[in-house]
């Protein structure tokens, strides 16, 4: 699929400890990704995050999801949020970045005891919820990433830290642009 290799697990595990220093309560929207097609990516400096379509221009209620009972998009899954440090460890170059499929890239500490559902999200002028849906590892991910990089977002320690990202959903409209303040507030 790429000419980049893939990331061996021993250089993944010695990188675990700058994806451990990322900021627990405010860090930075490195990118934001849409996905106007299946396989399509736009690198925007700025969007619209809105209570329907998630991020403007995205496809993710066209696209559905196998975890509804009628295939409609998921409500908790408009939104995917990803660690920069993972990204930069497992993809090299930002211009691979894009192919993780996530729309916001940030420089934050995602893991499950940081950001539980429930927990507000201020990003520009735009408030998310972090939901209890799982983000998980696919078929697309490994073959853009490699065996593993998805064992290592796969093990325990990568779950605990929520490494394959988080899903969330917008509860205050609003811009956000590259380099805006992602901020913790509380917990609904």
């Amino acid at each position: 699929m790429s000419d980049t290799p893939h990331v061996p697990m021993v250089e993944l595990e010695a990188g675990l400890e700058a994806i451990r220093q990322s900021p627990a309560d405010a860090g930075a929207l490195m990118m934001i990704v849409r996905r106007p097609d299946s396989g399509a990516r736009e690198v925007l400096a700025e969007g619209e995050l809105d209570l329907a379509d998630g991020l403007s221009g995205d496809n993710w209620r066209a696209r559905g999801s196998s975890r509804t009972a009628d295939g409609a998009a998921h409500p908790d899954m408009q939104l995917t949020l990803i660690n920069a440090r993972l990204l930069a460890l497992i993809a090299g170059g930002e211009d691979r970045w894009p192919l993780a499929g996530d729309q916001l890239v940030v420089d934050l500490d995602l893991g499950a005891e940081n950001l539980p559902p429930g927990t507000r999200l201020s990003i520009g002028a735009a408030v998310v919820a972090v939901t209890a849906q799982p983000h998980t590892g696919c078929a697309k991910f490994l073959a853009r990433f490699g065996r593993d990089a998805l064992a290592f977002i796969s093990a325990p320690e990568g779950k605990r830290l929520n490494l394959r990202g988080i899903n969330a959903k917008v509860i205050r409209p609003g811009r956000i642009r590259v380099g805006d303040m992602v901020r913790k507030l509380d917990e609904l």
